[in-house]
């Protein structure tokens, strides 16, 4: 599975840790920076890895900022994608299973445990097949209003 991962200025140092992690673990990372520190306009980050998730570049995506809102509104402006903000394990699994997000957004101020069971449990939920599930992401999907 190729992932991609980005953050704001606020999560360059976790974003550096959670590639290596993911790494580890046998996924192919796309880096989709940034390295700025003096703070960048985090929606252009969002909408490229966004595009690459929809282009099919990448299978899924992380987003970081300072809370995980505006990485996870500025994704969704993108068609195709469903980002999920998210605060714990539960969350990611819920978003995976019930909404089948394809993106996920937290804050980087959490603790690096934390992320690692959040991007764990995310990664390894499979989208229920249920109907009600389906029903319900095609309907997120197709609305155009």
């Amino acid at each position: 599975m190729k992932i991609g991962i980005t953050s704001d200025h606020h999560g360059i140092e976790k974003r550096n840790e959670i590639k290596k992690y993911l790494e580890s673990k046998g996924y192919t990372v796309v880096d989709f920076g940034t390295d700025d520190i003096n703070g960048v306009d985090y929606p252009e980050y969002a909408f490229n890895i966004s595009k690459a998730v929809v282009s099919g570049e990448i299978d899924k995506a992380i987003l970081m900022c300072g809370t995980g809102i505006g990485m996870s509104i500025a994704a969704n402006k993108v068609k195709g994608i469903r980002c999920a903000r998210v605060v714990d394990k539960n969350d990611a699994m819920y978003a995976s299973l019930h909404n089948h997000a394809n993106a996920i957004a937290f804050s980087a101020n959490l603790d690096i445990d934390a992320i690692y069971e959040i991007i764990d449990t995310y990664l390894s939920t499979k989208p229920s097949e249920e109907e009600r599930h389906v029903r319900r992401v095609n309907m997120i999907d197709s609305y155009n209003g």
